[in-house]
């Protein structure tokens, strides 16, 4: 089974470390959450492993070094959704979409028509249908969130980094984007990295937490698995004194809600 092996990566900005000496491993089916308080590098983490910041240590992806594949190569491997965009050119919410397939195409070759299709569907899969020519920078900031989600599923890549994809979406668009990454990660040799603010979220959603205490590890937890009292104790690391409850929807399915303890007493 293919897996990211991440190894005393280290990386910063202008000569200042943020993260400092992490190593993980991220097998394929999984959904790796990356949970820490703010400014506590889980960005910097993230884009360091995609290339995008210079860092020392390793990363290894079945073998293959991903620090020395060339940019195409990288991107061919592995899909990137940031906070925020930064495009700001007037572009169709399609033609970003097929931004996804530009590691497929030679140099000036245009997307083929079955591409367009796919990225088409894509969108409406994301929850956009009926937007293709609709103009990206009008779409609000969820939306775009979305598209960009579209753009790397689209892309057939390997492994998808995403940070904080949840801050800008409501609730229904939150579940529906958990959801197609959990399937993505069922489509054979697949695995996902995101960092999230909504713990919530992640101990619902995740297969694992690595948790991050400036810029450090400080611990790799599996919701799935541990205890509640193993959950409890890690969380409370990060975020200080909390208590973990479980409730039951109506369809009997089980829950994990993480509340703060000074706010509600966690006696039973």
């Amino acid at each position: 089974m293919k897996q990211l092996q991440v190894s005393h990566l280290t990386a910063g900005y202008h000569g200042r470390e943020v993260v400092h000496d992490l190593s993980f491993t991220l097998p394929a089916g999984q959904v790796l959450g990356v949970l820490g308080a703010n400014g506590s590098g889980k960005t910097t983490l993230i884009k360091a492993i995609c290339g995008i910041l210079p860092h020392k240590g390793q990363c290894t992806l079945d073998g293959r070094v991903l620090e020395r594949l060339r940019p195409k190569a990288l991107a061919r491997l592995c899909g990137y959704i940031p906070q925020r965009s930064g495009l700001s050119i007037e572009l169709s919410a399609l033609d970003v979409v097929l931004m996804g397939f530009n590691p497929h195409l030679g140099l000036l070759q245009p997307p083929t028509p079955a591409m367009r299709r796919a990225a088409s569907a894509m969108l409406e899969r994301v929850g956009l249908p009926g937007r293709d020519r609709e103009s990206y920078l009008t779409l609000s900031e969820g939306q775009k969130q979305l598209c960009l989600l579209a753009r790397a599923l689209a892309g057939g890549a390997e492994l998808l980094f995403l940070d904080e994809p949840e801050s800008a979406l409501d609730l229904r668009a939150r579940h529906r984007t958990l959801h197609l990454l959990r399937q993505f990660t069922a489509q054979g040799d697949r695995a996902v990295l995101l960092s999230l603010h909504d713990p919530n979220l992640a101990l619902n959603f995740c297969d694992a937490l690595l948790l991050v205490e400036e810029g450090r590890g400080a611990g790799l937890v599996h919701p799935g698995t541990d205890s509640d009292e193993t959950l409890t104790a890690a969380l409370s690391r990060i975020y200080g004194p909390v208590c973990l409850r479980r409730c039951t929807d109506d369809n009997g399915q089980s829950h994990l809600v993480m509340l703060k303890e000074e706010d509600v007493p966690c006696s039973p």
